[in-house]
């Protein structure tokens, strides 16, 4: 009895060792896994944290070029206000409307697209939810202005294309920065697309 006790025990022994050593492989293959996982995890992390970083620095790079055009235009606008409450009618580009309007009126255009020049400055440099409303501000006042100048303009003996840029250049500048705004957005988008793929692999 005791030598066919000791027979079954010398059979069932291997069977005991193969699963043994199974459940070590099992293990050791769950914890390369998950140490794969968490690496992959971990690049992807770096990534996409590097993308934000990039992308946030084109943002405020492009930001500060068309808002520092728009504040060169908006100087240049300027002087040509001091210059016309100073001595009216002494720029030429101004003297084409001598007899079209009064010199009150045209340093009011000009106010009125320094004004939307600075909406536009402001929607493109401060961070706030409103930022792309202040672009479509810019973007009305400067038809505004537009459309004041090409009245005036249609108005002369000759149609002046010298002088175009006083009608386009605050709507041209307020359509460019709504237009670089847009860009900007959607290249932010894509980055946040990509840190939710992320999450969404982390939940799998």
């Amino acid at each position: 009895m005791e030598m066919e006790l000791g027979r079954e025990r010398r059979r069932s022994q291997p069977s005991l060792e193969l699963y043994t050593a199974a459940a070590v492989e099992v293990n050791e293959c769950q914890v390369e896994t998950t140490d794969d996982s968490d690496d992959i995890i971990y690049k992807q992390e770096e990534l996409v944290r590097s993308l934000e970083k990039n992308q946030a620095q084109q943002s405020r790079l492009w930001r500060g070029v068309f808002a520092a055009i728009l504040c060169c235009y908006s100087g240049f606008l300027i002087y040509s206000i001091y210059q016309q409450a100073l001595s009216p009618w002494e720029l030429r580009y101004h003297a084409y409307f001598m007899d079209e309007v009064d010199s009150w009126i045209v340093i009011s255009a000009d106010w009125a697209a320094v004004v939307a020049c600075s909406i536009a400055i402001a929607g493109l440099l401060i961070d706030s939810k409103y930022h792309r409303r202040w672009l479509w501000y810019s973007c009305f006042g400067g038809l505004s202005v537009a459309v004041f100048w090409l009245y005036h303009m249609s108005r002369l003996p000759r149609f002046r294309w010298d002088v175009v840029w006083l009608p386009l250049g605050p709507l041209c500048g307020a359509g460019i920065c709504l237009y670089v705004d847009h860009l900007l957005d959607e290249s932010s988008e894509e980055v946040r697309k990509l840190r939710g793929y992320m999450y969404s692999y982390k939940a799998m």
